[in-house]
């Protein structure tokens, strides 16, 4: 059964980091383009971070760059978000995704994600 687990989150105060995983399953992994929606209390899930299923490019969403920073480790068939300077309104639930293509050159919607993960909460709070 392929699946999608991400684990990493948390409470963290507001300029803080964090690092969210997502392990995913082999064949997913290898043929997937991978990224990060989340979804804050009342609003919609929103995309976040995108990678090619080869790791060389990645799109992020205004509201993250130089902020968020999404890789791939093919040696565990993990996909990680480095996220730095935490704000309030990072405040969600955080879910990993994949999409079967390759690249990834535009935001994504939730309704084009092809797997998603359990999710997991990230509160930024003093």
């Amino acid at each position: 059964q392929e699946q999608l687990v991400e684990s990493g989150g948390g409470l963290v105060q507001p300029g803080g980091s964090l690092r969210l995983s997502c392990a995913a399953s082999g064949r997913i992994f290898s043929s997937y383009a991978m990224g990060w929606f989340r979804q804050a209390p009342g609003k919609e899930r929103e995309f976040v971070t995108g990678i090619s299923w080869s790791g060389g490019s990645t799109y992020n969403a205004d509201s993250v760059k130089g902020r968020f920073t999404i890789y791939r480790d093919s040696a565990t068939n993990t996909v990680y978000m480095q996220m730095n300077s935490l704000k309030p309104e990072d405040k969600a639930v955080y879910y990993c995704a994949a999409r079967k293509q390759r690249g990834v050159s535009a935001i994504w919607y939730a309704g084009e994600i092809d797997y998603w993960g359990q999710g997991t909460p990230v509160t930024v709070s003093s």
